[in-house]
């Protein structure tokens, strides 16, 4: 490796991954907590560090969520993700979850658009892309937030 190869490196993660954007929202989640009367719960997890997303949700009549609890325990990124998610999930039905996680991984290993709409801010871990090692851990809090709307919308019968 050429002298400094292994400090350029890093230093450009950083600076891909780890803007000061992406860390405020790291910082900052929304919605903090398990839901005790939740309708759903739902737990995503990565092998790579552990990191874990679990998401407890409320729906209303028509499905969708009026509440949400998020315990996060994952890198910066996971984390920054889930405050994405947390900030954007009230009213978002199932479809509207697997939607922009669809489109949230072509993002990440195509390219893509980011989401449009509600999940739209996403598109601050574009960044991701180049390391396709931190690409579940962008995606956990949908993941545990689709089953948590998948197990809700079951027990309604819906």
């Amino acid at each position: 490796m050429a002298p400094g190869g292994e400090f350029a490196y890093m230093r450009a993660m950083i600076d891909d991954m780890y803007s000061p954007d992406l860390l405020a929202l790291a910082a900052d989640i929304p919605h903090v907590g398990a839901l005790p009367d939740a309708h759903g719960k739902g737990r995503a997890r990565t092998n790579v560090c552990g990191s874990f997303v679990e998401a407890t949700v409320k729906l209303d009549d028509a499905g969708c969520i009026c509440d949400l609890g998020l315990e996060v325990q994952a890198c910066a990124i996971g984390q920054a993700s889930a405050s994405i998610f947390g900030r954007h999930a009230i009213g978002a039905s199932l479809a509207d979850v697997e939607s922009a996680r669809a489109a949230l991984l072509k993002m990440l290993k195509e390219g893509g658009d980011p989401p449009p709409g509600r999940f739209a801010e996403l598109d601050k871990l574009k960044g991701v892309k180049e390391y396709p090692s931190r690409h579940v851990s962008c995606l956990l809090a949908f993941k545990a937030a689709a089953e948590a709307l998948e197990e809700a919308l079951e027990e309604r019968g819906a």
